[in-house]
């Protein structure tokens, strides 16, 4: 089976015509641009590909989520929490975030998160949709994660730590803070075995679609973001 290719005006397919293997790959082409990508999370599809590859679309099934009044945090994370060993920010810092989770990991020999990704979504970021929340220690980062807010979803993209701990620290918060604002989901795209022991879970495409059509409007999460000092207590 083929995948459709886009072309700048075209919309995309729906998701159910995404393939089994590779999981989830729909389609091809298009842009980056801030209209393409919303319509796109909107849809439950996302951006992943190579720098050198053309522009590839995703919506596996199934999907990994995390419900904010699911997570979980170990009682090591805890006690990390509570000494409060990382000061988090909430952007100030989106492009070195982005950098940072684009660095090349142990064992990986390259990143997704090229150059064209980069400028796309430090553009959705100066529009109030896209956010990074960072982990600093004695005036360095040293943690964190960014992502997209639609309504009351955050599509959580990729998160990076050079401290133990730091990332699943900035994690932590985030959902807390989505958690008092009201959000109902936040989109973890394909499992890992460290989000599952946060507390994410894989359900069905199905009903994440569905979930998506009811929360994915509105202006919640817009803007700069401030967390609020006692998500803790």
């Amino acid at each position: 089976m083929k995948i459709q290719l886009l072309g700048k005006q075209d919309p995309f397919p729906p998701v159910t015509a995404a393939l089994s293997y590779p999981d989830g790959l729909l389609a091809a082409g298009a842009d980056l641009s801030p209209q393409r990508l919303l319509s796109a999370y909107r849809m439950g599809i996302f951006p992943w590909f190579s720098p050198e590859d053309p522009i590839l679309w995703w919506s596996p099934d199934p999907r990994l989520v995390l419900f904010p009044e699911n997570l979980k945090i170990s009682r090591s994370l805890r006690k990390t929490l509570k000494k409060g060993e990382f000061e988090i920010r909430v952007d100030t810092s989106f492009r070195k975030v982005m950098e940072a989770c684009a660095a090349p990991r142990r064992g990986e020999a390259g990143t997704w998160i090229g150059k064209e990704m980069i400028e796309a979504y430090s553009i959705l970021h100066e529009m109030g949709h896209s956010h990074s929340i960072e982990s600093w220690r004695e005036g360095e980062l040293v943690g964190g994660l960014y992502g997209i807010a639609l309504g009351r979803v955050f599509f959580g993209e990729s998160m990076f730590s050079r401290q133990s701990d730091a990332s699943k620290v900035a994690f932590a918060h985030l959902v807390l803070q989505l958690r008092r604002w009201g959000f109902r989901m936040i989109d973890c795209q394909v499992r890992t075995d460290h989000l599952v022991s946060l507390g994410a879970t894989e359900i069905p495409r199905s009903q994440f679609s569905a979930l998506l059509g009811m929360l994915v409007e509105g202006e919640t999460g817009k803007g700069k973001w401030r967390f609020d000092h006692d998500l803790l207590e």
